[in-house]
């Protein structure tokens, strides 16, 4: 049996912006209130973040079910709960990531990596997501929030966080480490490092001084050019920029033994580079997707680090002016929408 919140916003029409097919901009849309299934919640969206991820979504450079309704960085209240749900109480704060739902049954599953899942669903591009006033998800993959932080700061941490967390832990424990493309992820991901005293170099576009200066800002000991060498030798480097081209600049970068991490979901092609450069035992790994085990346990880092992203927020009705201004790489740290 559905559990109903008896409040006037229970009852609000839901509005969403929905994206009908590759290279369109989103439509406004309103529609009926939706009924939570078992399993499932009905939230109230408070904030969603924009996430690179959406752009590639409503380009059409990787798998979505359209029409769909972007957004995975969901910070809501639970309005209905299906039934079979527990550990949710109306009124609670919850967060909806990416990872909308997984089999529970294919090898990946079974071996605990869900993110590989063979027969997953994603929030904002094969189930609707938080660009709206309200979203349906499946109650296990959403998580409790902690009550530090303001929603519009909070939601940054729902991918740009978990993501660059999922790739922070696959870079290794060493000390020095590389950010490409400082944008959402990198901006929380530096202050994390900082935190623990490690050392984060970042590289940003050409002649991009205020995002230079930016990532100073957050406790980077050095910030350049995408094509400057740094000081020192890393021992890893994380690029978050769709940017085929950096992983061989990368390469260059990372000592022997040393990883380069792909953290994003769509990259451009890589061009060829010498084996000479991969040579002594470097490493390209990809991140894909992430885990419930990845949020609890980042939800809980960031709360101990205090963690607070820098946002731009938009009005809702206002999506397509705030994903322009993410594609131009003109926001500081992340874009959030608040309905």
């Amino acid at each position: 049996m559905t559990k109903i919140a008896r409040n006037p916003s229970a009852i609000d029409p839901m509005i969403a912006m929905v994206c009908d097919g590759p290279g369109t901009l989103l439509r406004e849309e309103r529609r009926p209130l939706p009924t939570p299934a078992e399993g499932e919640l009905l939230v109230r969206v408070l904030a969603c973040g924009i996430c690179r991820t959406d752009l590639h979504v409503i380009d059409g450079e990787i798998p979505a079910h359209y029409p769909i309704v972007p957004g995975h960085e969901v910070v809501g209240s639970v309005l209905a709960a299906g039934g079979g749900v527990a550990g949710f109480s109306l009124g609670t704060r919850v967060g909806i990531p990416w990872l909308g739902h997984t089999c529970g049954r294919c090898a990946y599953c079974r071996d605990g990596r869900e993110n590989l899942c063979d027969h997953p669903k994603f929030t904002g591009a094969t189930r609707d997501g938080g660009y709206a006033t309200h979203v349906v998800a499946d109650a296990r993959y959403c998580f409790p929030l902690p009550d530090e932080l303001p929603d519009a700061e909070a939601a940054p941490l729902l991918c740009a966080g978990l993501i660059g967390w999922r790739a922070y832990r696959m870079a290794g424990d060493g000390q020095h480490f590389g950010l490409y493309g400082f944008g959402a992820a990198a901006h929380i991901l530096a202050q994390i490092a900082h935190w623990q005293g490690r050392s984060v170099y970042a590289f940003t576009q050409p002649k991009d001084a205020d995002g230079q200066d930016f990532a100073r800002s957050l406790g980077c000991v050095w910030a350049g050019a995408s094509d400057e060498p740094p000081p020192v030798l890393l021992d890893a480097a994380i690029i978050f920029a769709p940017v085929g081209a950096l992983v061989p600049q990368a390469l260059k970068t990372v000592r022997k033994g040393g990883r380069v991490i792909c953290a994003g979901i769509h990259m451009t092609e890589i061009p060829a580079f010498p084996y000479a450069d991969l040579w002594g035992e470097r490493q390209i790994l990809s991140v894909a997707n992430l885990t419930r085990n990845d949020g609890t346990s980042f939800l809980e880092v960031a709360r101990q680090a205090g963690i607070r992203p820098t946002v731009t927020c938009f009005p809702l009705e206002e999506a397509n002016r705030a994903l322009a201004d993410v594609r131009a790489g003109t926001i500081k740290g992340a874009a959030v929408l608040v309905a």
